[in-house]
């Protein structure tokens, strides 16, 4: 039996493959850890990365609401945000490996909601 992370790793691998970012249109890249989420836009071409965000740019303490999916749908919309400002408005979605739902789901739509296209 494989273990979960090994699937996962096997899922985004086979994304990968059909998936790249370039400076036009850059990877919109979600790493999920039990605690946090962290989204990163990347330019494949160069290896780099443009823009990152995370849960610890979020003030957790003026919200009431603080489940993990609100957070997730915050840091989408403070990606979009920072991507907007720098004239990205498209971008490819890599959801690395991870199933789409929950948190994943909630940072995607919360993306959509701050301007981004994919």
């Amino acid at each position: 039996m494989l273990k979960k992370q090994e699937k996962r790793y096997r899922r985004h691998k086979k994304v990968r493959v059909k998936i790249s970012g370039t400076a036009k249109i850059p990877r919109l890249c979600i790493f999920r850890s039990n605690k946090y989420i962290y989204a990163q836009l990347i330019d494949d071409e160069k290896g780099k990365t443009i823009l990152s965000s995370s849960e610890f740019e979020i003030k957790k303490a003026k919200n009431k609401e603080t489940t993990k999916i609100f957070i997730a749908n915050q840091i989408g919309e403070l990606i979009a945000k920072k991507a907007v400002e720098k004239k990205i408005k498209k971008v490819v979605f890599d959801r690395g490996g991870y199933k789409y739902h929950g948190r994943v789901k909630a940072l995607a739509e919360g993306a959509r909601k701050g301007g981004l296209n994919f």
